[in-house]
């Protein structure tokens, strides 16, 4: 319960407290000792939207997956990357409809970029201009060899693999992320009322 004062719940320090809680569960960021997995935990019942001016990648595989939340089934392409820099890095993730405060916007700006190693990403839906290098499309998902160790989807399945990519104006709709190292860099985490997301 939030804190009470002359009878009177205190609903913004509720939040607040909340909002920590919510932010580390909503934002997916999970550093993993030995490599990368696929999604397979289960994710928080939102997606979150995130935007770079520049993604460059190095070791590039995907192909279609499910992530899976307390109550609902939802279709990703798993985009997986050995190595990956973004350049001027934003997330948001949209909590809708807190007591007394309504919707809340978390966000990470990180107008210095991001690096990760073993970037594995559960993707709804992205946007750019992209170019593939020396690109495998049709590859059997199950025999993928080129991103992150361990990273593939089920045999027969279609696959698409590359030694490296480059996407321009990057905007994407997911639903987790997993990376053996994730550093961001001059990063600002912000909470706001409404609703401010990257895009």
């Amino acid at each position: 319960m939030g804190e009470k004062t002359g009878g009177r719940t205190r609903w913004r320090v509720f939040g607040l407290v909340l909002l920590v809680g919510l932010f580390g569960v909503g934002l997916m960021f999970t550093g993993m000792s030995q490599g990368a997995i696929a999604a397979s935990f289960a994710v928080a019942g939102t997606s979150y939207k995130a935007t770079a001016d520049k993604l460059d990648a190095q070791g590039v595989v995907q192909y279609g997956s499910v992530d899976q939340s307390a109550d609902q089934a939802h279709p990703v392409m798993v985009n997986g990357f050995q190595k990956a820099k973004l350049d001027n890095f934003c997330q948001s993730i949209v909590v809708p409809g807190l007591p007394a405060i309504g919707d809340i916007t978390l966000k990470i700006d990180a107008p210095g970029g991001m690096n990760a190693d073993n970037l594995v990403i559960g993707v709804e839906e992205v946007t750019g201009d992209v170019t593939l290098n020396n690109v495998e499309i049709g590859r059997d998902a199950g025999s993928m060899d080129k991103g992150p160790n361990g990273v593939t989807g089920s045999p027969g399945t279609f696959g698409i693999q590359a030694d490296s990519t480059q996407i321009t104006g990057l905007r994407q709709v997911a639903w987790s992320t997993t990376a053996s190292t994730l550093k961001l860099n001059q990063v600002k985490i912000s909470a706001s009322a409404g609703r401010d997301e990257c895009f």
